[in-house]
């Protein structure tokens, strides 16, 4: 349903979400406090769902055509941002290449550009998929990124997530395997190692857990000094656009093992902020 309250600036760009889900409504809420991206549309595909209707109430335009919409609306996004799941994206990928809009893929797709803003934002910003990799791949790749300025060669990096069952919608449920693989795949072309093992834990505790992931790698002839430097030159770095990217357990090791805990404490806009990066970067205008 179209609401004729909706202001957009001439300089911004107009986005389309599709999804409205735990994702999707979080990109919303980022999407109003940017001055650089606003939502035109909120596109879901049940007509009764509560979160399209707290869109509708907020002044947002929203469809529950689901895909349908992308090529009835094309005249009134710029952009899409994705929040459905893998096997969706599939299908909306070739719509959307097809119709000439660009699309950030928040799904484990693994069909467009990687990027992880830190390293290559520059070299795939203009590309027409790209592809956010995933929750615990954004945590963990800088960290796995520096390693690789310091080591020639690492044998072997396990990267492991712990997320609150509350952030955990059914989308990220059903997409457990394509999350594994691309947060994998990920961390070997960022990182060059030569083997990547990624474990998500869900954890159902209360009082909710705050998102954490360790990374572990073995690596040859560190020189602990070096590599606590280049962690820590990452971790400010990422705070560019995740304030709350944080090291819990410096660079740690036992021999050739290395371990290291990093916390990431999300913006809260919609997510909790226990949520960590399933609802970072506080404004999106560092990204755009």
């Amino acid at each position: 349903m179209r609401n004729s309250d909706v202001t957009i600036s001439k300089k911004q760009l107009r986005a389309a979400i599709i999804g409205s889900g735990n994702i999707g409504m979080d990109i919303l809420m980022k999407l109003k406090k940017s001055s650089s991206v606003c939502c035109s549309w909120l596109i879901g595909r049940n007509p009764m769902s509560e979160n399209l209707q707290l869109a509708k109430a907020q002044g947002v335009n929203t469809t529950a055509e689901g895909i349908k919409a992308l090529e009835s609306l094309k005249d009134e996004y710029d952009i899409v941002f994705d929040a459905t799941s893998a096997n969706d994206h599939i299908e909306h990928a070739i719509l959307l290449k097809r119709l000439g809009k660009q699309v950030i893929d928040l799904t484990p797709a693994k069909i467009g550009e990687m990027c992880v803003p830190v390293i290559n934002l520059d070299k795939v910003i203009n590309k027409d998929n790209i592809n956010m990799v995933t929750c615990g791949g954004q945590a963990a790749i800088p960290i796995c990124y520096a390693l690789s300025k310091v080591f020639e060669r690492i044998p072997y990096i396990e990267v492991v997530s712990s997320i609150s069952s509350k952030s955990a919608g059914p989308a990220t449920r059903a997409n457990l395997d394509e999350y594994i693989l691309t947060t994998e795949r990920a961390i070997t072309v960022f990182s060059g190692a030569c083997k990547a093992k990624a474990i998500l834990n869900i954890n159902p505790a209360t009082p909710e857990v705050t998102m954490k992931t360790t990374i572990f790698a073995y690596v040859e002839n560190p020189d602990v000094s070096v590599v606590k430097k280049e962690v820590i030159k990452m971790i400010t770095r990422v705070q560019n656009y995740m304030p709350h990217y944080q090291l819990v357990l410096e660079p740690y090791f036992d021999g050739s093992k290395l371990s290291i805990i990093l916390e990431v404490t999300g913006a809260g806009d919609y997510l909790p902020e226990f949520a960590g990066n399933y609802n970072t970067p506080r404004n999106l205008n560092s990204i755009f």
